[in-house]
């Protein structure tokens, strides 16, 4: 139980973490030149973001199938995946800075960027968790955890491609 606790509190200390390297992010001086392997990284996001999605519709359809062991793989590969984007996306932003949509669309794009960042910050602490609690086989903690986790991390993986696809013609390298 102790462990049980002591995780957890890990989660919501990652989480914290995560939040005010985010926060920090937009308050440093952005870096006065970008490297130029840098370039090709908002692809790169957007593929993590696709394999992800990818990876959680097939980790539905192995559980479904009752494939505990391949659940748990896709499952581990989503969650490495995000874990590669999240290092990335701090990397890039401090070297570009934000990039602004310039495009016809407007309103639908800061409707999916907004509630794309809102609900991937939110779901963090409980994607986590609820990877953890299948991890440790606590399934009943986990279901509960999923039945709401799940829809969102797939939202916000496939509203991260389309994010990439909306800002791609006004990226500025």
């Amino acid at each position: 139980m102790k462990k049980d606790k002591r995780i957890v509190y890990g989660i919501w200390a990652f989480t914290a973490v995560v939040y005010l390297l985010v926060i920090i992010l937009h308050e440093l001086p952005q870096a006065e030149s970008m490297p130029a392997w840098m370039v090709n990284l908002p692809a790169f996001h957007a593929a993590l973001n696709g394999s992800c999605f990818l990876l959680l519709i097939a980790s539905l359809m192995a559980i479904k199938r009752r494939n505990v062991a391949l659940h748990k793989a896709f499952n581990t590969t989503a969650m490495l995946l995000s874990l590669v984007f999240l290092l990335s996306y701090v990397v890039f932003h401090y070297f570009s800075g934000d990039t602004q949509y310039g495009g016809d669309h407007r309103g639908l794009y800061l409707f999916i960027l907004l509630t794309h960042i809102l609900l991937a910050a939110l779901s963090l602490p409980f994607i986590l968790l609820a990877y953890y609690r299948g991890y440790a086989g606590q399934v009943s903690k986990h279901k509960k955890l999923v039945r709401f986790t799940y829809p969102v991390w797939l939202y916000v993986t496939l509203t991260g491609v389309m994010v990439y696809l909306f800002l791609k013609p006004y990226y500025a390298f």
